[in-house]
């Protein structure tokens, strides 16, 4: 759940749409995954009813189990390749014991994601004598929604956060700014005086802070034993204290609502300009090199207000994920001017079909 709290959207989500105990149970980012995969399978199964995309209803489904298996395996890897090396060698006693199978904790990486997509769509087009570039346009097309459900479990689970506002925004925080209690368990983000200064909210009900170690994203385990004045508090904002919450929030910082902000550009913007472009019939490809260009552009425009993640590669001020944006752009540009050039006969069109 997500409240309202000093002007700004205080995060108090749980990662878990329903929980069987332990760190088991159905998190909100697998059932964006279901969702966005759920919509693609309607739309692609639309075009091909409709006798828009020589597929069959029954290759749809064949052609999303194997797009399905690229974008997890995909995004997996490209995560712990771009982002978190160290996940290569970490191994735990914790089931899947190894760091790269850690999904159900997060971290994807969209380009990995499509890259993992790209070459499951080559694999199942070889292997059914589909050609290739019609294939990849309707995948590129159906899968704008599920990339930003995907961009909103981000936020369900309180990643990717964006930049914080300006210092002279930060007194009077704008509504549409967020605040993350996970602050409080950042070293040097909240002072010790400001802790003292709250240590009188920490709550005398075990049962409230037990309900927030069991629905935060971050285990808080051993708080109540410890007395740890900040993970106490943040522990009683995730277990629903109001009195502690209000007055947090009113020392937190105010972010950039950047999982929102992606979440309309990657999912409703892109989807609509696919759909804008596809409304007649264009040649196989076309629609691909549109959503890599327009992906690559709305990403970097978003990157602007995202955090930047520790020790990601960067050149100046620019980050690797702007420089993959970069690179996206014109491998998009490149796709749409050869894929228009092709001596073939167009295909799809929304409202105008052959």
């Amino acid at each position: 759940m997500t409240h309202l709290l000093a002007e700004s959207l205080l995060h108090t989500s749980t990662p878990f749409a329903l929980r069987f105990g332990g760190n088991f149970g159905i998190r909100w980012y697998g059932l964006a995954y279901a969702g966005g995969f759920f919509v693609a399978w309607l739309l692609m199964r639309w075009m091909a009813a409709t006798h828009r995309s020589p597929m069959t209803k029954t290759q749809v489904g064949d052609f999303l189990t194997w797009a399905v298996m690229g974008v997890i395996v995909g995004g997996r890897v490209g995560h712990v390749v771009f982002y978190d090396h160290a996940l290569l060698y970490t191994f735990t006693s914790e089931f899947p014991f190894w760091g790269l199978l850690f999904i159900h904790k997060g971290g994807m990486s969209s380009h990995g994601g499509i890259i993992g997509v790209v070459l499951a769509v080559l694999w199942w087009c070889k292997r059914n004598g589909m050609l290739f570039a019609h294939v990849a346009d309707l995948a590129a097309w159906a899968c704008c929604i599920g990339l930003g459900l995907g961009r909103y479990a981000n936020w369900i689970n309180g990643e990717l956060w964006g930049k914080p506002l300006p210092v002279a925004m930060q007194v009077d925080s704008p509504w549409w700014s967020v605040k993350y209690p996970e602050e409080l368990l950042r070293p040097g983000v909240i002072s010790d005086s400001t802790l003292v200064l709250l240590k009188p909210l920490v709550p005398m009900s075990s049962e409230t802070v037990a309900a927030g170690m069991q629905i935060s994203p971050i285990p808080v385990a051993g708080a109540i034993e410890r007395g740890d004045t900040a993970q106490m508090l943040y522990a009683a904002c995730y277990g629903g204290d109001v009195v502690v919450r209000a007055k947090v929030a009113q020392y937190l910082t105010a972010y950039y609502p950047n999982n929102f902000l992606q979440a309309i550009s990657d999912g409703v913007v892109l989807f609509a300009l696919l759909s804008i472009v596809w409304l007649k019939p264009r040649k196989p490809g076309v629609i691909t090199g549109w959503f890599v260009l327009g992906y690559g552009a709305l990403r970097l425009a978003t990157e602007q207000l995202r955090e930047i993640d520790p020790g990601v590669f960067m050149i100046g001020p620019v980050t690797l994920p702007m420089l993959l944006s970069m690179l996206m752009i014109l491998i998009g540009a490149v796709i749409c001017v050869a894929s228009s050039r092709r001596n073939c006969a167009p295909m799809g069109g929304l409202v105008w079909h052959n």
